[in-house]
């Protein structure tokens, strides 16, 4: 089969490359997918440049979350057929023609969801629904959020809308503004330009900012920071800049405010089969009605995987980009 491999880590667009590898064979209560469309993850660059929490033997085939057909069924597995539309996230190696995955890891999809909403229902919309409920707001709160154009700060916005919670969004740059407006988001404030601490707090005509996501870090943690009101929390969800976070201590004494982090992998380790079947029950219930939908802005073939890469790290991007079997 045909698949993207690292033979060792580093920048994306340098290690990146497709080979043929043998097609894998579903072992006990496994099954093995054939791929429609898999995402390209913050993560699973940070997975490519041996920076993130998880580490693979090289060399490897990346990939952590897709779409695709049940190819095949391992022993012992029951409640599932050949030819069966799934999700499944939590994985390794979905950059390839065919994977596997613990039957228990799948999630069987209607039709009414599209491929490129079921692509990327369960890694970023799951943590993003854990995030929220682990923040522990109630309807009229507001939180704030950085980086609130991607991902998660598009997705914190819709499943905060519907629990009538309010989110205030930190963008860099009048384009990104725009971005959130269009679809309905607001407040948005361009941290960029100046006085914009001043903005963020006239918009939320004096309500508490009492929960903040900073999914940046470096000097962007200390702005959040600002904006918080006493015996608040700011959650440390990611770290575009690259940097370590950098904090006021005046504030974070005097606000008496809690920092944590978050990290959904090890959120979905840590919560019940029963508590998940609800969250993901939640998902879906969310994308058949139309409420959740997930674009794809570019679709690559598995041979210009190192494209693709580049592509979803251009700034200004509007959705994920995926990677498919299929000629593009």
């Amino acid at each position: 089969m045909r698949a993207v491999v690292i033979e060792q880590f580093g920048e994306p667009k340098d290690v990146l490359t497709a080979a043929q590898r043998p097609t894998p064979e579903p072992g006990a209560g496994e099954v093995r997918i054939r791929l429609i469309l898999a995402p390209i993850h913050n993560h699973d660059l940070a997975i490519v440049r041996g920076v993130y929490g998880y580490k693979p033997t090289l060399p490897a085939i990346p990939g952590t979350e897709a779409v695709g057909r049940i190819d095949a069924l391992g022993p012992g597995v029951t409640g599932l057929e050949i030819g069966q539309r799934v999700s499944v996230s939590g994985i390794h190696g979905a950059w390839a023609e065919y994977f596997v995955a613990r039957a228990a890891q799948v999630v069987p999809l209607p039709d009414s969801i599209s491929d490129e909403t079921a692509a990327q229902l369960l890694a970023m919309p799951l943590s993003a629904l854990m995030l929220l409920e682990d923040l522990h707001v109630a309807p009229g709160d507001w939180i704030a959020i950085n980086a609130a154009n991607g991902a998660v700060g598009r997705l914190v916005n819709v499943l905060a809308r519907q629990r009538g919670i309010h989110v205030l969004n930190l963008v860099r740059g009048p384009v990104s503004v725009r971005a959130l407006q269009e679809l309905g988001f607001e407040p948005v404030i361009d941290t960029e330009a100046e006085g914009w601490v001043a903005r963020a707090t006239e918009s939320t005509s004096g309500a508490p900012i009492v929960r903040a996501v900073d999914q940046v870090g470096g000097r962007a943690a200390d702005g959040l920071l600002s904006l918080l009101a006493p015996n608040s929390e700011l959650i440390s969800f990611g770290a575009l800049s690259g940097q370590p976070l950098t904090i006021n201590p005046g504030a974070l004494i005097f606000k008496q405010a809690i920092i944590k982090g978050f990290w959904g992998s090890m959120r979905a380790e840590n919560t019940s089969a029963d508590d998940m079947r609800r969250l993901i029950g939640e998902l879906i219930g969310m994308a058949a009605g139309g409420a959740l939908r997930l674009g794809i802005e570019a679709v690559y073939p598995l041979e210009a995987a190192a494209d693709a890469a580049a592509a979803s790290e251009t700034p200004g991007r509007s959705a994920k980009v995926a990677l498919s079997p299929e000629p593009v």
